[in-house]
């Protein structure tokens, strides 16, 4: 994502979140710096510390750490549902913290979308009834809004499914409907939190395959909480990674494999298996190629059985179809063997 041109969608500048009576006067008594002595002795818990965060327009941010880190509390602050004790948070340059309540409501139901981990459906509702809901709190008419839910029904692959009751439904679709409700207001950006966790790998799996191709139809600006690396290389355009509420790293998948901030983060990526997250540029090497080409971005994963189909190395092309240099058999085993990592 490096030399992305595409606009800052929201950002969060230094943002802190203490919980505990002294909260406000700990930063202002430290500065706005305070050390993990300073918050002990205030007796004062440090949920989001010091947070700083640009999340550009169209861009699959995911924020991840252990339980506890901080990622739940950094995103309900930067939707504003609750309140950082100090910091920014900007939306296309605004400050959510100088907006009224009435002003930040209509953000909330008009331009922003959000999805949990709990699906919190109505029961009494039919799958129609519960994605048309915040259609009705909008006070758009019927017709109009069961319209635009039908819309997002089918978006999400449950046509013929609009009469269910949430009861009659699995968790895989009880989550498209969770999905669907969220879409329905057309965000412009996507809060969430840990969406797929509570389902079986199977259905997560098809639920990250239905969340892929949304995303190439809808092209949300999207703020994604998960624990699971594997699931975040899948997904994530850039990844934060947090501690004790802190951010200790943002990056690409492979930025944050090929270079690691600290040991903490070398050991959060450790066990990830280098050929879904290095590129094809990233490991390709001076010298003569074939014919056939790749391009750079492409993981080793998916390039691997065709190097292994070549007698001779794979050229690799950027996006302009520029070569970046050549991929052979040795750089694709020293991959798949984890014996070395570009330099």
């Amino acid at each position: 994502m490096s030399g992305d041109s595409r606009p800052i969608k929201l950002a969060c500048e230094s943002v802190w979140k203490l919980f505990g009576q002294n909260a406000g006067d700990v930063l202002q008594r430290t500065g706005g710096a305070p050390s993990d002595a300073d918050l002990a002795a205030a007796e004062v818990i440090g949920a989001v510390r010091d947070a700083t965060i640009a999340v550009r327009e169209g861009e699959i941010f995911i924020i991840m750490g252990l339980s506890g880190s901080g990622k739940s509390t950094l995103v309900r602050c930067m939707s504003r549902l609750i309140e950082p004790t100090a910091g920014r948070v900007l939306f296309e340059d605004r400050n959510l913290l100088d907006m009224g309540e009435k002003e930040l409501m209509e953000l909330r139901r008009h331009r922003m979308g959000m999805v949990f981990q709990h699906f919190a459906l109505l029961p009494h509702l039919t799958v129609l009834g519960n994605v048309a809901f915040p259609l009705e709190i909008q006070g758009l008419g019927k017709a109009a809004r069961e319209a635009k839910a039908l819309e997002m029904i089918e978006l999400v692959g449950l046509k013929g499914r609009e009469t269910y009751y949430p009861r009659e439904l699995s968790g895989g679709q009880q989550q498209r409907v969770g999905i669907a409700r969220s879409l329905a207001v057309e965000p412009e950006i996507w809060f969430l939190d840990e969406p797929f966790s509570a389902l079986d790998p199977l259905i997560r799996r098809e639920m990250q395959d239905e969340f892929l191709r949304l995303q190439n139809v809808l092209h949300k600006t999207i703020i994604f909480i998960t624990h699971d690396f594997d699931e975040a290389i899948r997904l994530a355009d850039r990844i934060a990674i947090m501690k004790d509420g802190a951010i200790i790293q943002i990056g690409t998948p492979e930025e944050l494999v090929t270079a690691p901030a600290d040991n903490y983060v070398a050991e959060f990526t450790r066990d990830i298996p280098r050929a879904k997250v290095l590129s094809a540029g990233a490991v390709a090497k001076p010298g003569t190629h074939g014919t056939t080409t790749v391009r750079a971005d492409a993981r080793i994963a998916d390039v691997a059985a065709m190097v292994f189909d070549h007698d001779e190395p794979l050229g690799v092309v950027d996006a302009d179809g520029a070569s970046v240099g050549a991929l052979g058999r040795d750089a694709v085993l020293d991959v798949l063997l984890g014996r070395e990592l570009p330099s």
